[in-house]
């Protein structure tokens, strides 16, 4: 159970990196696929690096998250086969991991970084009226929707693989 609340704040530290370089470093609009509407169409895209070498920072950091978030799948996986895990001791180690990151991005990322600090309205001011601290939960129904339905169904897709192979 430590294990995987080590590997959930992991996780969780992989995907803050990734917002973050995208968001201050790499700066393309392409990032905003999961934004409101509003703010895609908000966001003017940014020819000029914030400075010399930002994007090269910010593609590198991206990289080292992609590889946090696969190391965390592999340990994950890996510890599982060595314990002998079933499904449902497979299954409650990865609802667990997207459960904790579903809360954290609810709560870090959608109100204290978007409503409360105004991280990505500092670099993308544009959006600043798209995101007025009134609506937050502006996207409640599709984290909702990750957090019962498509996680739980992708952790017993992955559960159910892991114990064949186990």
């Amino acid at each position: 159970m430590l294990l995987t609340i080590f590997l959930a704040i992991v996780f969780c530290t992989a995907i803050t990196l990734m917002l973050l370089s995208a968001v201050a470093f790499v700066q393309k609009k392409e990032f905003f696929s999961s934004a409101p509407r509003e703010a895609r169409e908000a966001v003017l895209p940014r020819e000029k690096e914030l400075f010399y070498g930002a994007r090269k920072i910010g593609w590198t950091l991206i990289i080292f998250s992609i590889l946090m978030i696969l190391g965390t799948g592999v340990v994950s996986i890996w510890d599982g086969f060595r314990s002998g895990f079933g499904f449902w001791q497979f299954f409650t180690r990865f609802v667990l991991i997207f459960t904790i990151y579903k809360v954290y991005d609810m709560v870090c990322f959608d109100y204290f970084l978007l409503m409360k600090f105004r991280f990505f309205q500092h670099y993308y001011p544009e959006t600043e009226s798209v995101y007025p601290p009134k609506k937050y939960g502006y996207n409640l129904k599709s984290q909702l929707l990750k957090l019962l339905v498509i996680f739980p169904a992708a952790s017993a897709i992955a559960a159910w693989i892991c114990s064949l192979l186990g």
